[in-house]
């Protein structure tokens, strides 16, 4: 498994991605959100110019798995992480994170940030498993409050959603 940065080409690619990994929530009554439509091409670009798309190549190099994010108050919040569902559970999403908290330690950020999903198998329960912890709402920074008002614009709050968080892996 190769990450490295997405190129300009690839960017189509992406939202082939999204498409195909939001179809599984078709399956748990979220079919809105599986009808969502991914990132359009010039936020996707917006990331990659900007340093924050990173995308996990198998074989030939072409993405399976994307990574997007932006500093928010501090942390890195990662925006999206989507597996096509070919890839899935062979640990490609575990990657993408643990090579973003690489980036946001190296950016001297105080670690990573994500709103999902509480009730889905591949969300919330996930990224626990992974060390991420749901943050009460006593902890939320104004830029989480934004993202999560957002949301909940967007009809997101139609399901239970959460802010978690994870500190970057120690140096070694």
């Amino acid at each position: 498994m190769r990450i490295r940065p997405v190129t300009p080409d690839e960017l189509p690619v992406l939202q082939d991605i999204e498409r195909a990994a939001g179809a599984a929530f078709r399956d748990l009554g979220m079919a809105a959100v599986a009808d969502d439509e991914p990132p359009a091409l010039d936020v996707l670009e917006r990331y990659r110019r900007a340093g924050r798309a990173w995308a996990a190549c198998e074989g030939g190099g072409r993405p399976v798995a994307y990574l997007i994010g932006e500093p928010v108050d501090g942390a890195l919040h990662i925006e999206q992480v989507s597996v096509h569902p070919d890839s899935a559970r062979r640990g490609v999403g575990r990657a993408l994170l643990a090579y973003a908290a690489d980036r946001a330690r190296e950016e001297g950020l105080t670690g990573l940030t994500l709103t999902t999903f509480t009730e889905v198998p591949w969300n919330a329960p996930y990224y626990a498993r992974l060390g991420f912890r749901a943050l009460e709402e006593a902890e939320l920074t104004p830029g989480l409050r934004t993202i999560r008002a957002h949301e909940a614009e967007l009809g997101l709050d139609r399901w239970p959603r959460v802010c978690m968080r994870s500190a970057p892996p120690e140096e070694p």
